[in-house]
């Protein structure tokens, strides 16, 4: 199992700059990857950012140049710069854990709470 908190979501203007962090305690050892996931009113959860083992990153293309993912051992943290009114959202830290068996894999997801990102025109 698990367990993740988001820390630093608030309010900015834009052009502004937030870091996203998200601590991850219990069996960290079994994560695959993390991310980061947002959520605007009305709209579906979309994939911001995340890093897989073996360090490689993918990210929304909205947020490419702005947004810098990174992860020191079980912390997970979203640099947000040049922010826009259209990042905000809520922001959820993603783990995965995927195990493999010799006919199928079975992805566990966990996720945090979220912390709410809004920025002002």
């Amino acid at each position: 199992q698990v367990h993740l908190v988001e820390y630093g979501g608030g309010l900015v203007q834009a052009g502004g700059s937030l870091r996203l962090s998200c601590a991850a305690s219990g069996s960290i050892f079994t994560i695959n990857a993390m991310g980061w996931y947002r959520q605007a009113p009305g709209k579906q959860r979309e994939l911001v950012a995340n890093i897989r083992e073996g360090g490689s990153k993918n990210y929304v293309d909205s947020v490419k140049g702005r947004f810098t993912i990174f992860r020191d051992n079980a912390n997970l943290y979203l640099q947000m710069n040049s922010l826009k009114p259209e990042d905000t959202a809520v922001y959820y830290c993603h783990a995965e854990y995927t195990r493999i068996y010799s006919d199928r894999n079975e992805v566990t997801d966990y996720w945090g709470q979220g912390t709410q990102v809004t920025v002002s025109s």
